[in-house]
């Protein structure tokens, strides 16, 4: 996202912080800088966006993972109808193998889901260190 000023226009419309920057100006308050406070808000803002991008991208990542986990069990379904495996032992085998492909899948969508999770969590834990440091800055006296 660009660093317009409060009120500027972009290509998708206008700011919607310039118009709550006006209001909050109204109110003219000794020692506290409405504009900041305005600008904070539109940070909290672009930072829940980046979260939920975040969170998004996991969601793409684990239906891709489930469609390929879909694709290898349907292939290897095909190659054990074609072999007609008769002998109980190879179908033992065979029940072996997909069973610990199972927990490997799971292991790896299990993965795919913390990652997007810890990545969320670290843009919104960023944004409220950044909060504190703003609240510390406005409220020491000039």
């Amino acid at each position: 996202m660009s660093k317009s000023k409060a009120g500027d226009t972009s290509a998708a419309g206008s700011n919607p912080f310039g118009d709550l920057t006006k209001m909050l100006e109204q109110f003219k308050m000794p020692g506290v800088d409405m504009s900041a406070i305005a600008d904070a808000r539109r940070q909290d803002v672009e930072s829940l966006v980046q979260a939920n991008k975040a969170v998004y991208e996991g969601m793409q990542a684990l239906a891709n993972k489930q469609t390929e986990m879909l694709q290898q069990a349907m292939q290897g379904f095909q190659s054990a109808g074609a072999s007609g495996m008769a002998d109980p032992a190879q179908q033992t085998e065979m029940a072996r193998k997909a069973y610990e492909k199972a927990l490997t899948d799971m292991k790896g969508l299990a993965e795919i889901a913390q990652k997007s999770q810890a990545d969320a969590m670290a843009i919104i834990m960023e944004r409220a260190a950044q909060n504190m440091q703003e609240i510390k800055k406005m409220t020491q006296p000039k």
